[in-house]
């Protein structure tokens, strides 16, 4: 979709959609809402919807940090010490490798 064509009301609708839609566990529309909204929030000429714009880019962006942190986080926590949680970390695995490095 090209936002240049659609009303500044829309974007604003459209970008608190995407923010509240992130609330359900898609820190990806968060992304997506940063990305998107990014040059109407901070690159073009003011408008009146542009301040709301940008605290929910902003606020997407935040969440957006946050959940890569925390899914970085087990990633690496649960990589590390996946053999040693013994059957707790077989059972949360999908392929359970075979040996240990």
């Amino acid at each position: 979709m090209d936002l240049n064509r659609v009303p500044n009301d829309q974007k604003l609708f459209l970008c608190r959609f995407y923010f509240k839609v992130g609330f359900l566990f898609l820190p990806f529309v968060w992304a997506v809402n940063t990305c998107w909204f990014f040059s109407e929030a901070f690159k073009k000429p003011p408008y009146d919807e542009q301040k709301q714009i940008k605290n929910y880019v902003i606020w997407s962006g935040i969440g957006t940090l946050l959940w890569a942190i925390i899914i970085v986080t087990w990633i690496v926590t649960f990589q590390l010490n996946r053999a040693l949680w013994g059957e707790v970390g077989d059972d949360l695995s999908f392929i359970i490798p075979l040996g240990r490095a």
